[in-house]
């Protein structure tokens, strides 16, 4: 199963963030590229858990499950995901700043010695949950525009 801990997955990853462009156009969803990339950070930040944010109700009912059905095979994420409202982006940022950001912070899963964290949806997560929800969330991400 593909997992950020791995490194060729990893510089997999990274290369193609690194082709994404500030013009790319969604190919379902409501985020631009520039939301996208900001997005993809403020998750990061979250998965290595440099932030914090409460579980929902929705989550703590329902985020196990959903969980378990993400984990089960190499599917990718499907399209028009729900996503987590702390980390809804509004406003346009500096895309190639973001962009350098995203890769550091991806680089960063392959020394970081975690034990795991609280997601506001998935509840409690295992490093290796963690580290294969990174993959399949920024494969998700990538193939939203094109990448």
């Amino acid at each position: 199963m593909n997992t950020v801990s791995d490194k060729s997955t990893r510089d997999e990853l990274i290369q193609r963030i690194q082709k994404l462009n500030e013009k790319a156009t969604a190919q379902w969803g409501k985020m631009n590229v520039h939301q996208m990339v900001r997005h993809c950070c403020l998750s990061e930040e979250m998965l290595l858990g440099k932030k914090k944010y409460k579980q929902n109700l929705v989550g703590f009912l329902f985020g196990k499950i959903a969980l378990k059905g993400i984990m089960k095979d190499e599917k990718p994420m499907m399209r028009n995901s729900p996503t987590v409202p702390d980390l809804k982006v509004k406003e346009r940022v500096d895309f190639e700043k973001e962009k350098t950001r995203w890769i550091h912070l991806l680089e960063e899963h392959a020394d970081v010695a975690r034990l795991g964290i609280m997601h506001p949806f998935f509840g409690k997560m295992t490093k290796e949950q963690i580290d294969r929800l990174v993959y399949k969330h920024t494969d998700h991400h990538l193939r939203q525009f094109g990448g």
